[in-house]
């Protein structure tokens, strides 16, 4: 348990970061906004058009009487705003890392510069490093609609729906909005996605402890916008412990891998060949 409070204390100390370096505070805010000013938008667009399409999906309760036909109809409305809540949480952190891929890998590297040892570059184009994030993103998106269906569909169990159902659902958001924020270090280290998966899942209650509570800061307007820094700053000082950069690993010596890549040093994580990939 005591990871959980590791993995909270990460995301304090990268929102420190940011408020002692005022200059990365107030540049990772443009992504930010961009994607906010989107989502509002579409946001806006499904609270017009959410009670017509619970209509159309729900043609068998046209007859039925009052209040019974407004009551399962509300209740779907409401799944389906829980569902596009429990997706845009995940998809606004890809969409602002994407958008703000040449910033927050630059804070990335302030931030590990600031805490000595290594600092990891990728030696990657950008149009590269756009390809790669976006196509990551696509990946973990897809995982993260198939939870949300899944949990949709449990909604419906009484008791369990209204109860277990959500924590579970706060849980898968906080680990994958933890695997965007911690790919932005991770990447630069040469850690692909199919190995940031199992090392995530190893240290599960320090993800946990880190993501659950930032996506219930996400979930409250405009928060995200200026959490956004502080997120990817702590992401960073998360994803050196998890590659044994951090402190007390100071005797280890990272390797080269291959593209100018860094490799994590002995301790850390398994090479990719040597990593299940079984998510």
């Amino acid at each position: 348990m005591r990871d959980l409070g590791v993995g909270f204390g990460y995301l304090v100390k990268g929102q420190r970061w940011v408020g002692a370096h005022g200059r990365w505070f107030g540049f990772g805010l443009l992504p930010g906004l961009v994607t906010l000013v989107l989502y509002a938008a579409a946001l806006i667009g499904l609270s017009y058009g959410a009670d017509d399409l619970i209509s159309w999906a729900t043609p068998f309760a046209d007859d039925w009487s009052s209040p019974w036909q407004g009551l399962f109809r509300g209740f779907l409305t409401a799944l389906l705003f829980a569902l596009v809540l429990f997706v845009a949480v995940i998809a606004f952190t890809a969409v602002t890392l994407l958008v703000g891929q040449p910033f927050y890998e630059s804070l990335s590297e302030a931030v590990d510069r600031s805490e000595g040892g290594d600092v990891p570059e990728s030696g990657l184009p950008l149009l590269r490093e756009l390809w790669i994030s976006a196509r990551d993103s696509l990946r973990i998106l897809g995982r993260v609609v198939l939870y949300g269906v899944l949990l949709f569909a449990l909604g419906f169990i009484p008791v369990v729906g209204q109860t277990v159902v959500p924590v579970l659902g706060f849980c898968v958001s906080g680990f994958f909005l933890t695997e965007e924020l911690t790919a932005v270090a991770l990447q630069r280290r040469g850690i692909e996605l199919t190995q940031r998966l199992p090392l995530l899942r190893r240290r599960r209650l320090l993800t946990l402890g880190f993501g659950v509570p930032l996506t219930l800061a996400f979930l409250v307007p405009f928060v995200a916008v200026f959490l956004m820094p502080g997120a990817v700053a702590g992401a960073t000082l998360m994803a050196r412990d998890l590659t044994g950069a951090g402190a007390g690993s100071g005797d280890a010596e990272p390797g080269s891998g291959p593209a100018g890549r860094t490799v994590p040093a002995p301790g850390g994580p398994a090479p990719a060949a040597d990593v299940p990939r079984d998510w």
